[in-house]
């Protein structure tokens, strides 16, 4: 059996640096932020090559203080992809604001830049580009409509740790950046934990304040803030994974290139990674018409996939307030119709990659694809 993820292996890889790292905190009972928290801030900002960095409880909440730390509020838009986890949009609602979606480009599955434009009225405040997949989404072209007309930029990172645009990683290229530490991510916790990076000294300030209750000091609360502080443990956790990051980033790359080989000539729309962009692979995603059939039969062969996202947010009951419907934007609907998240993580071997991509490229040949012509 091929799973989808597998952490466990992960974790025994590092178990005696996890538990070392874990009873340091123990002993220390330092439970909530200190100073494990406070050297994985300092570690992950210089990572990714931030002035700042606020360790929070989770992603979502990443989002949700990086929006109110740029002022966003009631009556303010909000413009971002409809093809993203629900996270991205609900926290946009968590803070009284209006999302309002523009589609993808159907080769990226990124925010489609050229689409940005129309989308901005007055009353738009901000873009969250999401780096979906791994992959850096257009941020030149973003940047450019969002000082047109004085937009702030909050990238979700939250699966694209360590993805690089020319050489700069993403996350420290917009107003703010948000990732998330979720188990299963690039950089995964053991349990919840999400991060904010920024330039922005007073915005950080404002970070620090918004996740420990509106207060630089116990019981005195001068903004209205959230509990949303990291654990501790995870702070710990997290310093010993991110030395490994840059091994495991490249073992990534190195099964998206073996699944790229075996695969090649074949059109199953993944993700195509133009000179400058540095992809991550979060998720290594195909397309077909026959997802649920590729799924089924993929699965008697003891390969576990997933899919990203079945149902693109516009869609979803808990949005209807928004008014959209089926046809609102295609792009973003087809994809949710198509994709399919094949094994990915660095602990894959080389023979596990090769049977899955053969098992794919099997599916795809029975279904009439040909190789396209050298």
């Amino acid at each position: 059996m091929i799973p989808f993820v597998d952490l466990h292996t992960q974790y025994l890889s590092l178990q005696d640096e996890i538990h070392q790292a874990i009873r340091g905190v123990l002993e220390s009972s330092q439970f909530t932020l200190g100073d494990e928290v406070a050297a994985f801030e300092r570690e992950f900002a210089d990572y990714v090559g931030a002035s700042h960095a606020v360790g929070v409880n989770n992603g979502t909440s990443a989002l949700h203080l990086a929006l109110l730390a740029a002022d966003i509020g009631p009556g303010d838009e909000v413009i971002t992809t409809p093809f993203t986890f629900v996270a991205t949009v609900s926290a946009i609602e968590y803070t009284g604001a209006t999302p309002v979606f523009v589609d993808i480009d159907p080769d990226t599955l990124n925010l489609d830049p050229q689409a940005i434009e129309a989308a901005v009225t007055d009353q738009t405040r901000a873009i969250i580009p999401v780096h979906l997949y791994g992959l850096p989404a257009e941020m030149t072209a973003i940047a450019q409509v969002a000082q047109r007309h004085g937009l702030k930029i909050i990238e979700d990172a939250a699966q694209a740790h360590g993805a690089r645009i020319d050489g700069q990683r993403v996350g420290a290229l917009g107003d703010l950046g948000c990732f998330s530490f979720y188990p299963g991510k690039n950089l995964g916790a053991y349990g919840e934990a999400g991060m904010v990076v920024t330039q922005d000294g007073e915005a950080a300030h404002k970070l620090r304040m918004l996740r420990d209750w509106g207060a630089q000091r116990k019981y005195e609360h001068e903004i209205k803030g959230y509990n949303s502080r990291m654990e501790g443990l995870q702070g710990a956790i997290l310093r010993v994974k991110l030395r490994r990051l840059a091994q495991w980033t490249q073992q990534r790359q190195e099964r998206a290139a073996q699944y790229d080989g075996v695969l090649d000539g074949l059109d199953l729309g993944q993700q195509p990674v133009r000179d400058g962009l540095e992809h991550v692979y979060h998720v290594y995603a195909i397309r077909s018409p026959q997802r649920a059939q590729w799924q089924e039969a993929l699965k008697a062969q003891g390969i576990h996939t997933g899919i990203h996202y079945p149902t693109p947010v516009h869609l979803l009951p808990a949005f209807a307030n928004l008014g959209h419907e089926v046809g609102d934007f295609p792009h973003a609907e087809r994809a949710s119709r198509e994709v399919l998240s094949l094994p990915m993580y660095p602990e894959l071997s080389p023979a596990q990659c090769e049977q899955v991509a053969l098992a794919v490229k099997a599916l795809a040949l029975q279904a009439g694809q040909m190789p396209r012509a050298a």
